[in-house]
């Protein structure tokens, strides 16, 4: 879990992992192409209409979960929403946006991490 964020961060519960993750899985089976996006306002609303109970933040964590575990195989985001992407340079050019925003996180901590000892 992430400080601050333990509620959006904590484990999959059993409703999560049994119910909600492989309704998720199916449906983002099927967005494969940055054409065929969804974002994860539309998820949540398909779900709850459907009767089911998830969060926005909740959702995150499950495509989160999807993702580190490689369940689904390059699955992208962007504003556009999440999408399967079969182009290998695509996803080469993901990676290092990635990478980019890691370290730029990595910076802000590193300088108050300094900030503390001024």
């Amino acid at each position: 879990m992430i400080g601050g964020f333990e509620d959006q961060t904590k484990p999959l519960t059993d409703y999560e992992n049994n119910v909600l993750l492989p309704i998720i899985i199916l449906g983002l089976k099927t967005k494969i192409g940055e054409d065929n996006a969804i974002n994860s306002k539309v998820i949540e609303r398909k779900l709850k209409e459907k009767g089911y109970n998830i969060s926005g933040a909740r959702l995150r964590k499950i495509i989160n979960h999807i993702r580190i575990n490689g369940l689904i195989h390059c699955l992208m985001a962007s504003s556009k929403g999440y999408w399967i992407e079969n182009d290998k340079e695509k996803v080469k050019t993901y990676i290092n946006s990635l990478e980019q925003r890691a370290d730029a996180i990595q910076n802000v901590a590193n300088s108050l991490k300094a900030q503390l000892f001024l």
